[in-house]
């Protein structure tokens, strides 16, 4: 189906509309670093938690839904679903003291935390690995989905969707620095959900569905269980138990690192205060687990009775390369059966989430690289010559001038926080440029999830106690970087042999042996610095008996952080969450009772959630603003 003059009228003024503020905030983005990446520490936490929601919402997202319905049935979904128990835990445990670290990024935190060359190797080798390969794989990923949908709703070829959506994104993602995506995302993320509903309402219209009674009474009761068959053990050991037993606290994934981390801290360290990085987070995991999900269910679910298998894929889209066919692409296969006016506001929405998507993973890495990697060793290498320079001359300066040491200290410091805004806008645009490059070499999103799962497998426990034990150093990181990744290289060689490695098995070979490498290290290899740790305990504050020594000696009060009511924060939040979420589909599915079982748990989890923020706030009246 081919886009007419009301569609593309729709496609194009949601585009301006969604520009503005990117025109708006362009001229305070320029002013520095902590502007560009940052929002100055000035963003409320209903726009942060948007922009989380915003970011995790992608051209590839639905397609990779539609994939695991349609070959494993909806209980499939566990294998994210599963991340709700670290998003809550990030919440609760971490949110506040992301906030109170002040750092810029998530990755200053190294040489915050830890001490010595270690800490700044640590700090400039996952500058370069995360923010250049792993982002850029992400990014591939994400333009892939844009690419296909493009292909099936418009006719175009790859080169033709990379063409048009990299120079969208540049714009976008490298004039307004984090203050335009947070805004430009309030209102993609509106357009997107609008868009995502709509494709659902009419999905269940079309007479091979027959509305909510038609689809549950035509498809087969396991694909549409929320929870797996457990008599297929090995099903059930794949998609359920092994995500809920492992997976959420071990393996460290962009958008659910455990702890926080990447565009979930960045936002954190961008919030007004601690109270808002914790709500921010706090309704980012309520939008994302239990408000989104069921629109891209409810469309893969359609798909199965509209093109039940891929030769109907085939039949219906004959100008897509067989390649590119797979369960993926039921989901734009969809959306080509929907109304003139309706088409355009899901190609609307749908490129809405992708620029929301890349111009987030453009700031993020970009962060990385310039604050992380250039401004801390490039610039701090030519300094340190100019200054030796200055000693060889005598001690005279090398760049005299009439202002006042002071006044000319400040006047340089402003002409360089320019000069990274300008190199940041470059490396932004050549991220998507490196990004659109490398799509070609990827054939389905599944791909890209399962690589970045099996690369971090074995690193979350270690980014979940690095904050409450001060034993553990940058070698332990460093160890378990290294463990994961050899592990990640060993099963995909053995894979490649022939040997019957599963991939929950294999996972769970990862995480055991990168743990024990990471833990062994950690006790080998010297502590930090004790004067870094009081430093550290002092501006942070963790709660818990794992900094008791430092508490002691830090000359500072303690922080009214307690574990208990964390611990109970996260339970409720989970129980907010999945209540929501298995009550909307028990409703979906017809079945009253287990539907109101869950509107009860709902309010009960809600209101404790409410008694528990309040007690937060009550115990922490100097959080408000920090």
């Amino acid at each position: 189906m081919q886009l007419n003059g009301l569609d593309w009228l729709i496609v194009v003024a949601s585009l301006l509309v969604t520009f503005a503020p990117v025109l708006f905030f362009a001229r305070r983005a320029g002013r520095g670093t902590t502007e560009f990446f940052a929002s100055g520490r000035a963003a409320p936490w209903w726009l942060i938690g948007t922009s989380m929601v915003a970011t995790t919402f992608s051209t590839d997202t639905p397609n990779l839904v539609t994939n695991m319905v349609r070959t494993k049935g909806v209980a499939d979904n566990w294998e994210w679903w599963a991340f709700l128990l670290t998003g809550m835990m990030t919440v609760f445990f971490y949110a506040r003291l992301w906030r109170r670290s002040r750092v810029l990024t998530d990755l200053e935190f190294y040489e915050l935390r830890y001490s010595g060359a270690s800490a700044a190797f640590l700090r400039g080798f996952r500058a370069l690995y995360l923010g250049l390969f792993f982002n850029c794989v992400i990014m591939a990923s994400v333009t892939l989905a844009a690419a296909k949908i493009a292909n099936v709703m418009l006719g175009w070829e790859r080169w033709q969707a990379v063409l048009v959506c990299v120079p969208i994104c540049i714009v976008f993602g490298s004039i307004a620095g984090l203050w335009g995506a947070l805004a430009t995302d309030l209102l993609q993320f509106a357009l997107a959900m609008f868009g995502v509903f709509g494709a659902a309402y009419y999905s269940l219209q079309l007479p091979q569905v027959g509305g909510l009674s038609g689809l549950v009474s035509k498809l087969p009761a396991e694909k549409l269980n929320l929870l797996p068959d457990f008599g297929n053990w090995d099903l059930a050991l794949g998609i359920f138990i092994i995500p809920l037993a492992v997976q959420w606290w071990s393996v460290w994934y962009p958008g659910a690192e455990p702890g926080g981390g990447s565009y979930i801290a960045q936002r954190m360290l961008a919030a007004r205060s601690e109270r808002d990085a914790l709500a921010g987070t706090l309704w980012f995991n309520v939008a994302h687990y239990a408000l989104r999900p069921w629109p891209w269910i409810v469309v893969a679910l359609c798909s199965m009775l509209v093109f039940p298998t891929l030769d109907d894929l085939k039949a219906v889209l004959p100008h897509v390369s067989e390649k590119l066919i797979g369960d993926d692409m039921a989901y734009p296969a969809m959306l080509t059966l929907l109304p003139h006016g309706l088409l355009g506001l899901l190609v609307a929405s749908l490129l809405a989430a992708y620029v929301s998507t890349m111009t987030t993973h453009m700031n993020w890495g970009t962060s990385y690289l310039v604050v992380d990697f250039y401004r801390r060793f490039i610039l701090r290498d030519s300094r340190q010559s100019e200054d030796a320079g200055g000693r060889e001359a005598g001690g005279r300066d090398p760049h005299p001038g009439p202002l006042p040491g002071r006044e000319r200290g400040a006047e340089s410091a402003a002409a360089r926080e320019r000069q990274l805004v300008l190199v940041s806008r470059v490396v932004s645009a050549a991220l998507m440029i490196l990004s659109g490059a490398l799509m070609f070499a990827l054939t389905t999103a599944k791909d890209a999830f399962d690589l970045m799962l099996s690369i971090g497998a074995g690193t979350g426990l270690l980014y979940l106690l690095r904050w409450f034990w001060w034993r553990i150093n940058a070698w332990s990181e460093l160890a378990a970087m290294a463990a994961s990744f050899a592990a990640a290289v060993f099963l995909l060689i053995a894979r490649k042999l022939g040997v019957p490695i599963s991939g929950h098995w294999g996972l769970v070979g990862s995480v055991a042996f990168t743990t024990v490498v990471w833990v062994v290290v950690t006790y080998l290899t010297p502590p930090v610095e004790r004067e870094t740790l009081l430093r550290f305990y002092r501006l942070v504050r963790p709660a818990g008996p794992g900094w008791r020594e430092f508490r002691a000696a830090s000359g500072v009060a303690a922080a009214p952080d307690r574990l208990s009511l964390a611990l109970l924060g996260w339970f409720l939040g989970c129980v907010l969450v999945y209540s929501a979420l298995f009550g909307t589909g028990s409703f979906i599915y017809g079945r009253s009772t287990a539907g109101v079982v869950g509107v009860v748990a709902f309010v009960a989890s809600g209101g404790g959630l409410l008694w528990l923020l309040r007690t937060l706030w009550r115990s922490s009246p100097g959080a408000e603003q920090t």
